[in-house]
């Protein structure tokens, strides 16, 4: 049965993120994930996460300066010192709300530097995981021009070079939709290569029920994939959440 993780730095966020967590239970969510929950005491998230039951998935690391436009330090030449300070604080965070994966930004650069330094920044983050997932996230080239990992043939093939057991693909339906195109195909030949499975629609990046993805063919082709873990709702509300979750039923 298909399972879902409420994605919270989309989903409820009028909410602090403890109260967002338990509207996420009650709306019939399996587990939450979030980007960036650092301005919120892990400790009061872990608590929010044990009075409701549910997992968090994952975290991102932090983007930068975010006010001159950054998203992700990773793969940028000359910023190590900083990308891996941004590694140890998901990683100290995670710990502490049992969070199973972080995805590492690798941020707006190109070229053989910029490849180089996002490898070993990789080895470093995938060196200090221990038994936590690092996950890597091709963004579509409309929504993020110029970052650095655009398609999933590029993370396959920087996940082969770093050769980690623990450095797996984020697999966005949505980005994957966007820039790629043949969803399906992708995910069966990914499959041994994904960490964690997201989805929304396709251009608008809305609930999963509109748009020119197919979700419920998406879904069942998942579930054939003998994909268990619950599948990230990423997407924008466009208002109040709650109004939204129809497809929770429609689509599976």
């Amino acid at each position: 049965m298909t399972r879902f993780s409420a994605n919270l730095g989309f989903l409820w966020t009028d909410r602090a993120l403890p109260d967002a967590i338990r509207a996420a239970k009650a709306a019939g969510f399996d587990a939450v994930e979030c980007h960036w929950p650092y301005d919120v005491s892990a400790d009061a998230v872990r608590a929010a996460l044990d009075d409701t039951g549910l997992p968090m998935l994952g975290l991102n690391t932090r983007r930068g300066d975010v006010a001159a436009g950054e998203n992700g330090l990773c793969a940028l030449p000359g910023r190590e010192a900083e990308a891996r300070a941004a590694i140890d604080e998901a990683l100290d965070y995670a710990r502490v709300v049992k969070v199973g994966a972080v995805h590492v930004m690798a941020g707006f650069a190109s070229g053989s530097a910029a490849r180089e330094t996002f490898v070993e920044n990789l080895r470093y983050a995938c060196g200090a995981a221990g038994d936590r997932t690092i996950l890597i996230e091709p963004l579509n080239r409309h929504d993020a021009p110029g970052y650095y990992l655009q398609t999933t043939d590029q993370a396959a093939q920087i996940i082969a070079e770093v050769n980690a057991p623990n450095l797996k693909l984020m697999f966005d339906c949505y980005h994957v939709g966007r820039n790629e195109g043949d969803v399906i195909t992708r995910l069966g030949a990914l499959k041994t290569q994904i960490g964690h499975i997201q989805f929304a629609s396709v251009p608008e990046r809305a609930a999963p029920d509109q748009g020119e993805l197919n979700y419920a063919a998406i879904f069942a082709a998942i579930d054939q994939m003998g994909w268990d873990a619950p599948l990230g709702a990423e997407y924008k509300p466009g208002g109040d959440t709650d109004a939204t979750l129809g497809w929770m039923q429609t689509l599976v």
